[in-house]
């Protein structure tokens, strides 16, 4: 693996049923780096970003990673009966962060439904309490499947900060997006 590079993924393949999302694909994460995946729905991109986190195995192919990685999903993982406030801090224990999850939450712009059951949040409020999750522990790589699901304008400019913020200071980041990315990408990757 390159001293330069985050991630070093040669000769990825994928199959679904009986279909071939890609294959002898080569993907790198340098520091610094901003990837966007791009594709239309069912190309694989979920699906790749998994493989890079190590929860799907690749049908071929090896990856290498130079540090840990956050994973956000589809799913923002909020339980129904699950405060923000319970949800950052369950993680923050988990996690072994000295990070203060009231200070990440009112960051995150939850202030006020801070003690609001995630049954009675809104979406926008759900992902950016699953957001907050990138705040609790420093790691190099991040993974975003859709990241900017739900959220509104605001939202939309403080997770630009945060992935801008976040590679500036030696990170990078793979997010597979739809329509345009609100942060400048330094490569984008088409499946």
């Amino acid at each position: 693996m390159s001293s330069n590079a985050l991630i070093t993924a040669t000769g990825l393949g994928a199959i679904r049923g009986e279909r071939v999302l890609f294959s002898a694909l080569d993907v790198s994460l340098g520091f610094n780096e901003k990837l966007v995946l791009r594709g239309p729905n069912g190309s694989g991109k979920s699906t790749l970003l998994r493989i890079l986190a190590g929860l799907t195995r690749p049908d071929a192919g090896t990856v290498e990673t130079a540090g840990t990685h956050h994973w956000l999903g589809h799913r923002n993982g909020i339980k129904s009966h699950e405060t923000p406030r319970q949800h950052l801090s369950h993680w923050a224990r988990a996690w072994g962060s000295d990070a203060d999850p009231e200070a990440i939450a009112s960051q995150m712009g939850l202030a006020r439904p801070m003690d609001v059951a995630g049954r009675l949040l809104s979406a926008g409020q759900k992902r950016r309490t699953a957001l907050g999750r990138l705040l609790l522990v420093d790691r190099p790589i991040w993974l975003l499947d859709e990241p900017f699901t739900a959220l509104d304008s605001d939202g939309r400019a403080m997770l630009t900060r945060m992935i801008d913020d976040h590679c500036q200071s030696g990170g990078g980041v793979i997010a597979a997006l739809h329509g345009d990315a609100p942060f400048e990408a330094s490569r984008e990757l088409t499946l």
